[in-house]
């Protein structure tokens, strides 16, 4: 089928065409990351870094300059739902730029404004609720990092290791990642902070709740920020009791529970919203919602949300956010996600792929381990420092687009799009072995 298509390499990636692309954005962007090994040629650090350049993209397949065809197991970290160009998104779009790009941000506002708000309004599990559209995920922390303080008065944020929640000033505050995100620009945040380890057993969730009660119990925080499975920390899956628990603990102490679920929510992890069994006061919610446009939301409770009524003009805005392109772009995906049942597909899908994963690696001398839940599935190589970034080189070489996570990119992420087909994954997971073999060797 069209974009359920298996790898077709014309060239070992990076291609020619991909390096030279690769040479004319090194020229003009702005350098980020590590630094590369003076000794080797502009041209070599394009090759070694493992890196295309994207073309053209349908369903799960993305075609780079060189026409080399990739499945994507990464769907732009996670925000490909429905993956590239959807017929049901490419129609939205469409049909609302035949009419109307923008409108007048919080003014006046656009009909696709209004109809994706009450759409939204209408997921939030705790029955009548607000929504604040914003452009990023990290806009969407922001927001409610925001109304937390304006609700509670309390500037203290709890925050967990390994937590990514955007690189914003506000959220930047609160990235557990590395620290090395946060630490050159420490002067300019506030210390309002504080980290717990996230829990991935039973001995470290106790340790973990033990910390929040303490750090709770000083009367000084307003807002526990938690992703409820850590995602770009390495799709670290919590005890089933530990969201209820910090739930529990968060309502006693007069805070605010925020639920990160901008890579977790609308299907991801198997289910709408990861979180909607706990009720969290706020709900943050990005990636996969615009279709591939990028727009967020915060849900919370209409008496939270009310704290922004104030004597003075209080407000959280931009010129795009809750814009109309990606609106409608966003209540198709939503149209979709129900339609297809998406999320329940994610699911049953995403299970039999863990154990497909797990046989294929069970004696394997890496020692690597599966977790993850829905199509949000992490490959822990036995806590080996770059040993995710090394897979992820070794599987594009085979024709797979991956993502890393974890502080040391020790973890190989695959966030597919929901409608992949299973027979892809079966044949990633003839792939994945040699890769590895190759990565570790």
């Amino acid at each position: 089928m069209p974009g359920q298509e298996v790898p077709l390499l014309r060239s070992r990636p990076p291609g020619p065409n991909s390096r030279t692309f690769l040479l004319r954005h090194a020229e003009v962007a702005a350098p980020m990351g590590p630094m590369p090994n003076p000794e080797h040629s502009p041209a070599r650090a394009a090759a070694e870094a493992g890196t295309i350049v994207y073309a053209r993209g349908e369903g799960v397949n993305v075609i780079d300059v060189d026409e080399n065809r990739y499945v994507d197991l990464a769907g732009t970290f996670g925000g490909l739902l429905l993956g590239h160009r959807h017929p049901a998104v490419v129609r939205a779009l469409t049909l609302q730029a035949e009419r109307l790009f923008s409108a007048l941000g919080d003014v006046h506002p656009s009909d696709a404004k209004i109809a994706l708000t009450e759409r939204l309004a209408r997921l939030y599990p705790g029955g009548a609720a607000q929504v604040i559209l914003a452009q990023s995920g990290s806009d969407a922390v922001s927001a409610a990092l925001k109304t937390a303080v304006l609700a509670t008065g309390r500037p203290g944020v709890l925050a967990f290791g390994g937590a990514y929640h955007g690189l914003g000033y506000g959220p930047l505050a609160a990235c557990g990642l590395r620290a090395s995100y946060r630490e050159p620009f420490a002067a300019q945040l506030g210390g309002h902070v504080r980290f717990i380890d996230y829990p991935g057993d039973p001995v470290a969730e106790e340790r973990a709740l033990d910390a929040v009660r303490r750090e709770l119990a000083q009367g000084t925080v307003g807002a526990v920020l938690v992703e409820p499975i850590l995602g770009r920390g390495g799709v670290v899956v919590p005890p089933p009791g530990f969201l209820p628990e910090l739930a529990r603990a968060t309502r006693e102490a007069g805070a605010l529970l925020v639920a990160d679920e901008i890579w977790t929510g609308l299907g991801r992890a198997g289910a709408l919203l990861r979180s909607a069994s706990v009720l969290p006061d706020l709900v943050c919610l990005g990636k996969g919602l615009g279709g591939g446009l990028p727009v967020s939301a915060v849900l919370g409770k209409k008496d939270v949300m009310a704290s922004w009524r104030r004597p003075a003009e209080v407000v959280h805005t931009s010129t795009f956010a809750g814009a109309p392109l990606a609106d409608a772009t966003a209540l198709a995906t939503l149209d979709v996600l129900s339609r297809e049942r998406l999320p329940e597909r994610a699911a049953v899908v995403g299970a039999r792929f863990v154990e497909r994963l797990e046989r294929a690696l069970a004696h394997h001398p890496s020692g690597t381990t599966v977790r993850g839940a829905g199509l949000m599935v992490g490959l822990d190589l036995g806590g080996k420092a770059g040993a995710g970034a090394r897979l992820m080189r070794a599987l594009l070489a085979r024709g797979y687009i991956t993502s890393t996570g974890g502080g040391r990119r020790e973890v190989l992420v695959l966030t597919p799009p929901l409608v992949i087909a299973e027979e892809l994954l079966d044949a990633f997971v003839g792939a994945l072995v040699p890769a590895l073999d190759e990565a570790l060797s």
